[in-house]
């Protein structure tokens, strides 16, 4: 045993040939299984009677109503299934929509696409982005670039989980970690990325408090801006009554999709997706949510006011982003392959920490098991993003692990 814990302390088995052998496999069942998904489909719905994409349906129903001037039907979910069912058929299963009016400024203009050039359409460029974003972070930090550097990003299982649901993952996972990557050289900038994130609040929850208590008030107005703009856009194309449709939804959010546990216990990785699981009223779930979202949040404020490593800070705050909500589903994990390659670009730049190669096995490897350990009551995503922020932060005690900056001039 002592050999083990060892061997999985010093990271040594974490070689890049495994790493690239893995990361191989994983994108060929990927291909496949996809591409299975799409060469047997029918009229957008697929072998097993759902739509292609699964969750884009939503995206795309919902962008379909906006542009047909009824921006407020999506929030009701009797008119959004029927919308649904319109264009897929009527055996299609509800797929809810409780975005912040804020996505259908993207969802609107994919829609005017057909419906698998749109699914296409977003997948690819989203992913693309997050290909920019490692690429940057890894040329900010100083560590060099493998020539196969993109195939354990593309290969990550994230990747299967977030295409097979046609999801916003890889979107979220780009602007915190552009706006992490800017934070430093260009706030504004970074300010903005973070401002987008607004289309889905629950992961920008502690992003303000890092900023508040690191004075970054330059990013802080950027945000602020940015979220203002996007809120007089959306009242200008689709009406102020966009905004009560979508307060008077957020009830249903709250009761069955979050406290009832409505896509499934297996799926949700929070804390309060942990206690519900194993039985704990909605009362408790909250309780511990609360605690360990205020734990998080000191944690992050410490580490982030320490002399750590720029590369420790920002993978703790994308682990956080994701670990801290009280609503996340599997596929938002695609988000913490941001926090993957901030450590690995960090590692391989500075020296790795005890247990940091390992922490970025597990949080690589987390999507794919998360689901299947969740149906078996093992809350295996929330409990590997806790573990992996118990490592990042325990890194920042051990003075060998400080100094350097994210954006070196």
């Amino acid at each position: 045993m002592a050999n083990v814990l060892a061997g999985l302390s010093n990271g040594r088995w974490l070689t890049r040939e495994r790493v690239m052998i893995v990361a191989g496999i994983t994108l060929a069942v990927t291909v496949l299984v996809l591409g299975f998904l799409a060469v047997t489909a029918r009229s957008d719905v697929d072998i097993l009677g759902r739509p292609v994409g699964t969750d884009f349906a939503s995206f795309y129903a919902a962008g379909k109503a906006a542009l047909a001037g009824e921006p407020g039907a999506p929030y009701d979910p009797a008119r959004q299934h029927a919308e649904e069912q319109a264009l897929f058929g009527a055996a299609t299963p509800f797929y809810a929509w409780q975005y912040p009016p804020f996505f259908l400024l993207l969802a609107a203009p994919l829609a005017a696409l057909p419906y698998a050039l749109a699914l296409f359409v977003w997948q690819a460029a989203t992913l693309g982005f997050c290909l920019l974003v490692v690429r940057a972070i890894f040329l900010a930090t100083g560590a060099p670039l493998d020539r196969l550097w993109w195939l354990p990003v593309v290969g990550a299982p994230a990747v299967f989980v977030n295409c097979g649901h046609g999801q916003n993952g890889f979107l979220s996972a780009a602007l915190i970690g552009a706006g992490l990557v800017q934070l430093d050289r260009r706030p504004w900038l970074a300010g903005i990325c973070f401002g987008l994130l607004a289309y889905k609040p629950q992961l920008a929850l502690l992003i303000p408090v890092v900023l508040l208590a690191t004075g970054r008030w330059r990013a802080i107005a950027a945000g602020v801006a940015t979220v203002a703009v996007l809120a007089l856009a959306v009242t200008a194309l689709f009406g102020a009554s966009v905004w009560q449709a979508f307060h008077a939804s957020t009830a249903m959010t709250r009761t069955d999709l979050l406290e009832n546990g409505g896509p499934g216990w297996e799926k949700i990785v929070t804390v309060f997706a942990w206690l519900r699981m194993w039985g704990g009223s909605v009362a408790l779930a909250y309780a511990a949510q609360a605690l360990a979202t205020l734990a998080i949040a000191a944690a992050l404020v410490w580490l982030w006011r320490s002399h750590a490593r720029p590369g420790l800070k920002a993978a703790a705050l994308v682990i956080a982003a994701v670990a801290a909500a009280p609503f996340s589903l599997d596929y938002d994990m695609t988000v913490t392959g941001i926090a993957v390659a901030f450590l690995a670009a960090d590692g391989i730049a500075a020296g790795f920490a005890p247990w940091q190669k390992t922490a970025l096995a597990a949080l690589w490897l987390a999507p794919l098991f998360a689901r299947s350990a969740g149906s078996a009551h093992i809350p295996l995503g929330i409990i590997v993003m806790l573990a992996a922020l118990a490592v990042v932060v325990h890194s920042a005690l051990d003075r060998r692990f400080i100094g350097g900056t994210i954006n070196p001039r």
